[in-house]
């Protein structure tokens, strides 16, 4: 079971990304500023993984702060979803979250 959270995890991470970067790529704009906004969410979020998030990360964010970063980070996710249009695909994705990260915290993943 452990191992498959640890799956989950990561499968929640590479959504939350796809999420945000699906977001700026449908905007209805003009294709180059759609392009930008996809690609300009995609490396924000990279970008944050990288410093705070992941495990190797130089400024791991630890406790509360790190229960307030997942929350912003995963809450893109949900909330791109949800700004697309896809409220059951956003709801579902919020209460994977939930429960992957719940076990995460109980299991000291």
């Amino acid at each position: 079971m452990k191992a498959l959270n640890l799956g989950v995890l990561f499968a929640i991470e590479l959504i939350a990304l796809g999420a945000v970067a699906g977001y700026g790529f449908t905007r209805d704009v003009p294709t180059p500023l759609s392009l930008l906004l996809g690609f300009a969410g995609l490396a924000v979020m990279i970008a944050a993984w990288a410093l705070f998030g992941s495990p190797k990360a130089p400024r791991k964010a630890r406790g509360a702060s790190r229960v307030a970063f997942e929350l912003v980070w995963f809450g893109a996710g949900v909330a791109a979803l949800a700004l697309c249009g896809a409220y059951l695909w956003a709801a579902a994705f919020a209460a994977l979250c939930v429960v992957s990260k719940t076990l995460a915290v109980a299991w000291e993943q």
